[in-house]
């Protein structure tokens, strides 16, 4: 298990922003998580689980506990069709169940396997992950995913990469893939899409510091180049604000926040 203490989290989210984390740990195995989650939660310590990091804000502040990243070495699956493209883990994907035109990852799960808040590993079958928009009982519950089963249907070759290839371009063309971000920072409220929202607010380029929102994709927020997690979620709450007075709708954000901000 490599161990690491006072590492700047932006050398380990998608965002490349977030303070000093007191310690991360990178388990090579699964049975060295389990023991790892088994210490941590008998001695008191806070902890993080941290896959990929593309879906996560770390205050400037940093982290206190410790940060357990299992993004490098359990093993990684690619996900094709709609869902190619989408950075981050396949752990990550099934807890928040992500998605992207029209398709979830929830349509593909059987199973998985998880260290329940006992410390044990359990399966739990697709219906049991209680799937919906963003969210499923792993979130909930608080579970580490250790392994997931997916179903997929038999197609043609030349099919799927063509499949592939257009959605590949289409996130080209549509998101601002050559800046840091954490994704779409917010949920799509019912009946509505956050990015439309944002626009209608003219919020299209509104920045502080180096925190700006996307005059390609006005659903992120990209690092310019500097950015703080501060300047982030300063924007944010004005994104927040601004759809709230013109809109009357509450954003709810997609990113999750670590630390005190």
């Amino acid at each position: 298990m490599r161990i690491y203490k006072k590492e700047l989290m932006k050398n380990f989210t998608s965002f490349r922003i977030g303070g000093e984390a007191d310690i991360i740990a990178e388990p090579k195995d699964i049975k060295e998580l389990v023991e790892l989650i088994k210490f941590l939660r008998n001695k008191g310590i806070i902890f993080y689980i941290l896959g990929n990091g593309t879906n996560v804000l770390v205050s400037d502040k940093g982290i206190r506990g410790c940060v357990v990243h299992i993004g490098k070495n359990l093993s990684k699956t690619k996900v094709n069709e709609q869902l190619s493209g989408i950075p981050g883990s396949i752990g990550g994907a099934v807890a928040m169940n992500a998605g992207a035109y029209d398709r979830e990852i929830k349509d593909v799960v059987a199973s998985v396997n998880a260290i329940n808040d006992q410390g044990r590993v359990v399966k739990l079958t697709k219906d049991a992950l209680d799937f919906s928009y963003r969210r499923s009982v792993i979130l909930e519950k608080g579970f580490i995913i250790t392994s997931v089963t997916i179903n997929l249907q038999p197609g043609d070759k030349n099919e799927i990469k063509a499949n592939m290839e257009k959605y590949d371009t289409l996130r080209k063309n549509k998101q601002p893939l050559e800046f840091p971000s954490a994704g779409s920072t917010f949920k799509r409220p019912e009946g509505k899409y956050a990015a439309l929202l944002i626009k209608d607010s003219n919020l299209v380029g509104e920045s502080i510091g180096d925190a700006e929102v996307s005059s390609k994709h006005a659903g992120f927020i990209i690092n310019k180049g500097n950015a703080t997690a501060n300047d982030v979620y300063k924007l944010m709450n004005l994104i927040k604000n601004d759809v709230k007075t013109y809109f009357n709708v509450d954003l709810e954000p997609e990113i999750k926040l670590w630390g005190k901000f």
